[in-house]
């Protein structure tokens, strides 16, 4: 599983192994006119034709022996007839009866439309509602660039681009919600708006283990806030919409169409770098293409509401369309929080833990385990002053069990802390220290994911 990795420019620093692999593009591009935007192929030919009369010629005069009689009944025939006709032609919908003064009428140039404007109908009443209303959500969407300073002696580069979503303003200030990934290691931050102007973006608060960040700028030149939806009532195949700037700023608003291919995912993440699960988050899986650079855009339903944050993708030359996004009602409380305070509030218990595999070969033989015990955290360090601390808990004790919940990895031990608990809460840890089985009660304290 890998992140939609924004940065294009440094690959090197990716430290998240859920980030796909660094994006090369094509030195020598194609002119940009062949990768803009084209009007659907869905243009109805507009053929015109005339009606040629044909005029015969009688080149015989009638003979003197013909009555008035039989021209009456010739022109009483010939005109049941074409009634026959036209009513038959009426019938069968060539002719059809309600026509528009447009398709009916002749255009200014004289010649007539044979369009079928049933056909024209459909086509307008599906795109043309969800266009409407999806082009209003792309001019909330927001290009976020990620500023660094390559060395010294040089000014603060861009180093790489994604995508944001401006969901609130008020009090002359707009805010933008992004994805953590998108602004990590930032020195400075821009938003770009449609128009191609840059605003300077403050971080206000991030979130590794959601991968989100808020962001806040100067509100007098954002005209458009994302209309925000619901992710609860989701159903698998319903109509979804990516909205972001894949590649960076070059391919801004790019929009791709898709459904919602899965509801609920559990994705295995990395957030610390070591190759090992240390989070699972919960996400809308898509088909609608999420390319590099769409990180922290929106997934819209197709009234144009926002129903998810695009985050990752699974990036492998055998793997097509299996994207993910952040659910947007799961994010709204990340984000109030991290919009307030700058950071999430989690319950901890006050120390630093490595899985039992992960502890190097010099330290090994401070850990004494029954054979019978396959699996604990080893507690690399008490911080001072925390809640482990006043339990008694030291350095080189396996803690195997929290409230009888085994816990063999960092990611259980998460699980069970920010998911089954909260600040506050007592808890009982069972640990072995020296090989033998003891317990303590901690209550947990306040702190953020770090």
């Amino acid at each position: 599983m890998e992140r939609d990795n924004y940065n294009q420019h440094h690959p090197e620093n990716t430290e998240d192994t859920n980030r796909p692999e660094a994006y090369e593009q094509e030195q020598n591009r194609e002119p940009l006119e062949t990768h803009e935007a084209t009007p659907p192929n869905q243009k109805h030919t507009m053929q015109h034709g005339q009606v040629q009369q044909e005029q015969r010629t009688n080149n015989s005069k009638p003979t003197k022996n013909r009555s008035g009689l039989q021209f009456i009944l010739g022109g009483l025939s010939g005109g049941i007839v074409s009634v026959a006709v036209i009513i038959a032609l009426v019938m069968t919908n060539v002719i059809p009866i309600n026509m528009d003064a447009s398709s009916s009428a002749a255009n200014d140039n004289g010649n007539s439309s044979s369009a079928s404007p049933d056909i024209v109908e459909t086509l307008a009443s599906e795109d043309a509602s969800m266009s409407s209303s999806i082009e209003e959500t792309t001019k909330a969407v927001v290009g976020v660039s990620n500023m660094q300073q390559q060395s010294i002696w040089t000014e603060s580069q861009e180093a790489g681009t994604g995508s944001g979503i401006v969901y609130k303003k008020e009090n002359g200030k707009a805010y933008v919600v992004t994805n953590q990934h998108v602004v990590e290691g930032a020195e400075e931050v821009e938003i770009v708006l449609n128009n191609d102007e840059r605003l300077n973006a403050k971080v206000l608060g991030s979130d590794a283990l959601t991968d989100l960040a808020v962001l806040e700028v100067d509100g007098e030149k954002i005209d458009t806030v994302a209309s925000i939806g619901s992710s609860e009532d989701l159903a698998v195949g319903e109509t979804a919409v990516a909205i972001g700037n894949p590649l960076g700023m070059e391919f801004a608003n790019t929009i791709t169409k898709g459904i919602i291919s899965g509801l609920n995912r559990s994705v295995s993440m990395d957030t610390n770098g070591d190759q090992q699960a240390d989070w699972v988050t919960e996400v809308i899986q898509t088909d609608a293409a999420i390319n590099p650079g769409n990180s922290g855009g929106a997934l819209v339903n197709e009234n144009g509401k926002v129903i998810g944050i695009n985050s990752m993708k699974i990036a492998r030359e055998e793997v097509e369309g299996i994207g993910f996004a952040i659910p947007i009602d799961t994010a709204l409380p990340i984000m109030e929080q991290l919009e307030e305070n700058g950071e999430i509030e989690r319950p901890l218990i006050g120390i630093s833990t490595a899985s039992l595999s992960q502890v190097p070969a010099q330290f090994r033989s401070e850990i004494t385990l029954p054979e019978e015990v396959e699996g604990g955290m080893v507690i690399a360090d008490v911080q001072a002053g925390s809640s482990a601390e006043a339990a008694g808990l030291q350095r080189f004790d396996v803690i195997t069990k929290i409230n009888g919940n085994a816990i063999t990895s960092i990611l259980e031990l998460r699980k069970f802390l920010y998911s089954d608990a909260a600040v506050g809460d007592t808890v009982e840890i069972e640990y072995y220290r020296g090989g033998e089985k003891q317990t303590t009660n901690v209550t947990l304290q306040a702190g953020d994911s770090a």
